[in-house]
């Protein structure tokens, strides 16, 4: 099984005005909302793909109530910790002459909340993955993720972590299965020149198995355990958003591994997932990540 992990999952509430004025009432054109969190993606993104998951987290208020809600009506699978003060944060995307976003704080976790997030861990079993997402927000100590993945190695769960700077870098002693920087992140560890192999050289060899590179427009490489440099591209289409773009590439990548094994595959799906979500208002549908596929495939 696939267990997504949101520390501080979100509903994004999207607002389209023609032109927005500071200091007057503003009126939306139209709007729709999206449950957020980038391991709240992951698992939508995996039930898009046909594979169950089940996402954890906190959620706190009628808001988290909406978004457990919603997840279920979507057939994602639920184990969170509720929050017992404050609600689940709303962020508020304003889409205008110019964009605006202003996130919201929500609710905060307390350290009892937390142990009972490491007693859901406890029901992992060996070969389980567990995808941790995004970075540690305030009330939390600054070992979260070093706590939550020393119960993961001990029950020898597949740990797969999306973040950056130096708190990816304290996770790799852990081996992850598979991690996942952008350029720009590499950039921010090593130096604007370091190039994106050798940049997943030295992640691997400060124990990541697996290091996705995302490269934008120019695609991106895989550096497998097995030490082979893996390669796709991009599909043809017009880039609407970015948002859940690398959750969904680390999910069609879990999808494509767990079917089929196969680094290469797995890449593809991987690489097709994160494209079709930028071509999509929301995370994407799998008619158009098959798309996306066939083009990456035939390239």
């Amino acid at each position: 099984m696939i267990y997504t992990l949101t520390i501080s999952p979100a509903i994004d509430y999207v607002m389209h005005l023609n032109k927005m004025t500071a200091g007057a009432t503003n009126r939306s054109g139209s709007e729709e909302y999206y449950f957020g969190g980038k391991g709240i993606n992951v698992s939508v993104m995996l039930k898009n793909l046909g594979i169950e998951s089940v996402a954890l987290g906190f959620v706190a208020g009628f808001t988290g109530r909406a978004l457990e809600e919603g997840l279920a009506e979507q057939g994602v699978r639920t184990d969170f910790v509720h929050l017992n003060k404050g609600i689940t944060r709303i962020n508020v995307k304003i889409k205008s002459d110019l964009e605006t976003e202003i996130n919201g704080q929500g609710a905060i976790p307390e350290i009892k909340d937390f142990d009972a997030l490491a007693d859901r861990l406890e029901k992992l079993e060996s070969g389980d993955m567990l995808v941790i997402s995004g970075s540690i927000p305030r009330g939390l100590p600054g070992d979260t993720y070093d706590r939550l993945l020393t119960v993961a190695s001990d029950k020898e769960v597949m740990a797969v972590v999306d973040t950056s700077g130096e708190l990816l870098l304290s996770t790799l002693k852990h081996q992850p299965f598979l991690i996942k920087p952008n350029i720009d992140e590499l950039k921010e560890l090593f130096g604007d020149s370091i190039e994106p192999l050798e940049g997943a050289q030295k992640l691997h060899a400060a124990g990541a198995r697996n290091v996705i590179v995302s490269l934008g427009g120019k695609g991106a490489m895989l550096l497998s355990e097995d030490g082979e440099a893996h390669y796709c591209g991009v599909p043809s289409g017009k880039v609407l958003n970015t948002v859940g773009s690398g959750d969904s590439m680390v999910a069609g990548f879990l999808a494509g591994y767990t079917e089929t094994g196969d680094y290469q595959k797995a890449l593809e799906l991987g690489g097709a997932a994160g494209s079709a979500t930028a071509f999509t208002p929301g995370l994407a549908a799998r008619e158009t990540i098959d798309r996306c596929l066939s083009e990456i495939v035939n390239q």
